[in-house]
């Protein structure tokens, strides 16, 4: 059996004193897929090429340069791919879970090849760093070897029912009906998922959910963010690596368009079975409604946001948690659904907690990403430049800006100071997901009270605290209502999840199954169960 091992590139290069190497590397790779940029791209439906009658046209939010014109796919173009998706399932089930794997594994093999092209279109169309690009196309490959390896874990998900016979594993059960019927189990794929990305992590948690399909069988209709907020080129890069990899024609499709047609199209066609989606949780609860009144049994497997809690007790170190908090809270611009968006800290140690948090957080740049010296990069649209002026107006006439606020002119792209605002529990910042450089940070008196205002939210997706006393820690693990809970995490208070290590999901409204990604549970949700019995 196979060791899985996380990739960590960025890591390796420093514990090998190559630091300098990869800033080489990664500043080469921009300058030649920036070189390659503007072209016009078409979709992809059964492995041809297909070009819609529009256009729409990507910018990058860093410097608003032309990054390509991709196709304005209509709902004709997705009941294309839907039908190419369902003609070719048979085939790609019967293939045999340990030829997916193969292929799953050379996908891994080739996305390691082309990664720093990869981070380096990534930080482009979105603005991320490249720390925080070439750590995304690391995750990607994690979890195409992580899920490979749970499959041959599991044998493809198929076994003999083991409760009959008189082994001391069968006591208390009757067994088989006769001495003659077996009975085998196994877990089998539903048959076509249409795969929503979202524009935050268009590379691995797009590469996650369409391997989560693929690998068990199912075949894919696959969307990237296409308006508003949108990477469709690193959804093109994906498609590429799959077909290089070996996906055969019409398993995996790639198709652009706005979701009100295309990803509407793939949540009320009976077509697909199901949708696997990361989002916003008004898109993803509007999707689940609608399929549901049409009568139709679709499955969902969604991650819908998150509103994420950090807790800094009186018994903290507040030097690691200033560090964790403005990490988690700041990091990519706060444009992550597992961003620290909320503080509540002791009363007995705010002013200090506040002036650590201060002093770290003066210390991050904004500016153009692709500049390593810079930590905070561009908003990604007009759209979340609007939440920011809305979100200062209700900052300064219902609670104190500590930090922050303003718009930065810097290149073309939208880039603002992180903003730190002492107010109430009760106001909309504490409860509404901005996904912004915004922290809300308010005190507490009991740590009841501090775990009950954690806990006063629609979103259960991500928590931090920070606390030395036993006491507190293990109330906090059996009392916070969030999937993924990290305790005294000096490197982020709520973020950074690492594929094999830890399960990421979340509860309450920011989920659905209650299962969670890079976790040995992920993969049976893409699949129904299935006993056969011979006699």
């Amino acid at each position: 059996m196979r060791i899985f091992k996380n990739e960590f590139t960025y890591r390796s290069f420093v514990e090998e004193g190559k630091e300098g190497e990869f800033d080489e590397l990664f500043d080469h790779a921009v300058e030649k897929v920036g070189a390659a940029m503007g072209k016009r791209h078409p979709m992809f439906i059964n492995g041809k090429e297909v070009y819609a009658s529009g256009d729409i046209e990507e910018r990058s939010p860093i410097d608003g340069r032309v990054i390509g014109r991709f196709q304005k796919g209509s709902r004709e173009d997705a009941r294309a791919a839907i039908k190419a998706a369902n003609d070719a399932f048979y085939d790609w089930k019967e293939t045999g879970y340990k030829v997916r794997v193969n292929i799953m594994r050379n996908a891994a093999k080739i996305f390691s090849s082309r990664k720093f092209d990869l981070a380096a279109v990534l930080s482009i169309e979105n603005g991320k760093t490249r720390y925080e690009s070439i750590g995304e196309v690391d995750e990607a490959i994690d979890f195409l070897n992580y899920y490979s390896l749970e499959m041959e874990r599991n044998k493809g998900f198929i076994r003999r029912n083991k409760l009959q016979g008189n082994s001391s594993e069968t006591k208390g059960f009757q067994g088989a009906p006769s001495a003659t019927e077996k009975a085998r189990l196994r877990l089998m794929p539903y048959g076509v998922f249409g795969v929503l990305a979202p524009f935050n992590f268009p590379i691995s948690i797009s590469t996650g959910m369409s391997t989560g399909a693929l690998i068990t069988g199912n075949t894919v209709v696959f969307k990237p963010s296409s308006t508003d907020n949108m990477t469709m080129l690193t959804g093109l890069m994906i498609y590429n690596v799959f077909r290089d990899a070996g996906v055969p024609d019409g398993v995996f499709n790639y198709v652009t368009g706005p979701g009100s047609e295309v990803g509407d199209e793939l949540v009320v066609n009976k077509g697909v079975n199901g949708i696997a989606f990361t989002g916003s949780k008004a898109t993803g609860m509007g999707m689940i409604s609608k399929a549901y009144s049409m009568g139709m049994q679709k499955i969902f497997i969604v991650e819908m946001g998150g509103k994420n809690p950090t807790v800094v007790s009186k018994y903290a170190d507040l030097a690691s948690a200033a560090e964790g908090v403005a990490s988690a809270a700041f990091g990519y611009s706060g444009q992550k659904c597992s961003a620290c968006s909320r503080v509540y800290v002791h009363e007995s140690v705010k002013e200090e907690f506040i002036s650590r948090l201060l002093d770290i957080t003066r210390s991050m740049k904004v500016g153009n990403p692709l500049n390593k010296e810079n930590y905070i990069g561009p908003l990604i649209s007009e759209t979340a430049m609007k939440r920011f002026d809305e979100s200062i107006v209700e900052a300064k006439s219902s609670g104190r800006i500590v930090f922050g606020g303003n718009q930065l002119h810097t290149d073309n792209g939208i880039y603002v100071e992180p903003v730190i605002v002492e107010a109430q529990h009760t106001n909309r910042l504490f409860h509404q997901e901005l996904f912004l450089p915004f922290l809300a940070i308010d005190t507490y008196k009991t740590f009841a009270e501090a775990i009950e205002k954690a806990n006063d939210s629609e979103y259960g997706l991500t928590a931090g605290l920070y606390s030395k006393n036993r006491r507190e820690i293990k109330e906090f693990e059996d009392k916070i209502e969030s999937g993924v809970v990290y305790i005294n995490r000096k490197t982020s208070a709520t973020t950074g999840a690492i594929v094999g290590f830890h399960a990421f999901g979340g509860w309450k409204g920011s989920g659905l199954t209650g299962k969670s990604t890079g976790s040995r549970f992920y993969l049976p949700q893409f699949m129904h169960e299935q006993s056969v019995a011979i006699a």
